[in-house]
């Protein structure tokens, strides 16, 4: 699949589905009287202090989330998750433990050891089963790592031109479990927490979400506070479109330490070794394996639909009264503990990790004509 299919596929959707879920977030309603502070970005070339290149694992018909036999062995697939991996995380692994429990197996393993395969061994660990992480790499260098980190749970989760009843009943299940998880970890070392997010264009948005940018089709009502539509006196950016929500962020570095230590004390294993094929698998001493290897899963399973959707990231030295969110038309900023990171493109189909400047210079040239904008 190319962009230039993929982006037509997605943007005629206009799909409503049940259980509360719509096709597109609602329009922003007019915010109270409250005005928002919104701290400068100090914005140059010269604080770039790394660069990098993630692979979301896209599936146009959603996650893979289904058991299957291979020889004596049961499988739990949990893989493809786009743009979503982090946010379905915990929803998604408790689809797969379920499955897991049906076995009657007490010995798992686990194929990968990113944000999806921690929550799943983590959440089989509740149930009192014994389980193996195998892993090719160890955070950070997986995909898990060079991620934007906040809730998104429908970004790049599918083709919703292929999306069944089914998909979107598990997405609703996965995305409200997961929710919930997410509560339990605020406080713990800022691991989690909640930002101000704020999108702020030139012009109000029309039509269908940009998928191929991350534009979320699927909105979940009930969940995260409604986004505000702010009037000029209520900010200091120069755009004539800007609006406000809370949102929440996930301090990578710190959040997978958190789960592989949790882990690990409560008697996990984590083993380095690569899995490229069938074969592998099957010599393995659990009977029950849950394949949570992402992009990686495409090899060995023969999964053609399971494509990448590369992300370039840019990280900037952080600056502590930076503590917020805020996309543009073009790039987009989200600050962490360890840095403030700056993107905005994803291109479907590209293998190459390799960082481009030319894209790091189009996020700094673009937040900064934001910043320029901005009253004082």
């Amino acid at each position: 699949m190319n962009r230039r299919n993929f982006l037509a596929a997605t943007g005629v959707a206009s799909l409503a589905v049940a259980s509360g879920v719509t096709s597109c977030a609602p329009r922003p309603r007019l915010a109270t009287t409250r005005t928002y502070s919104v701290p400068k970005l100090k914005l140059s070339l010269d604080r770039i202090v790394k660069e990098t290149v993630g692979l979301r694992p896209f599936r146009a018909s959603g996650p893979r989330i289904a058991r299957e036999e291979l020889g004596s062995k049961t499988l739990v697939h949990n893989y493809g998750h786009g743009g979503s991996g982090w946010s379905l995380s915990w929803g998604t692994g408790n689809l797969a433990r379920e499955m897991v429990l049906a076995t009657g197996e007490r010995k798992v393993a686990v194929l990968g050891c990113g944000t999806v395969g921690l929550a799943t061994a983590r959440l089989l660990q509740e149930r009192g089963l014994e389980v193996t992480i195998y892993t090719k790499d160890l955070p950070p260098n997986i995909t898990s790592s060079v991620a934007t980190g906040t809730w998104s749970p429908a970004s790049r989760v599918c083709d919703p031109t292929k999306a069944t009843p089914e998909f979107r009943q598990q997405w609703e299940q996965a995305t409200r479990f997961s929710f919930r998880t997410f509560q339990f970890l605020l406080g713990m070392n800022d691991i989690a927490a909640w930002v101000d997010e704020y999108n702020v264009y030139k012009t109000r948005p029309t039509g269908q979400p940009d998928i191929g940018q991350g534009g979320e089709v699927y909105h979940l009502d009930g969940l995260l506070p409604e986004r505000q539509e702010l009037s000029a006196k209520q900010h200091p950016f120069g755009a004539a479109y800007v609006t406000w929500r809370s949102n929440m962020m996930f301090n990578i570095p710190s959040y997978l330490h958190h789960q592989m230590s949790t882990f690990v004390m409560l008697g996990g294993r984590i083993l380095i070794r690569e899995i490229k094929k069938l074969e592998d698998i099957d010599a393995l001493p659990e009977r029950c394996v849950v394949n949570c290897m992402g992009l990686g899963a495409k090899a060995v399973f023969n999964d053609e639909e399971l494509t990448p959707v590369s992300g370039q990231l840019a990280c900037l030295i952080p600056q502590p009264e930076v503590t917020y969110k805020l996309n543009a038309q073009g790039a987009s900023v989200i600050a962490r503990k360890d840095g403030i990171y700056l993107g905005g493109n994803g291109l479907v189909g590209n293998w190459d990790t390799t960082p481009k400047r030319e894209y790091t210079e189009q996020f700094v040239e673009r937040i900064q004509q934001v910043m320029n904008e901005m009253t004082d």
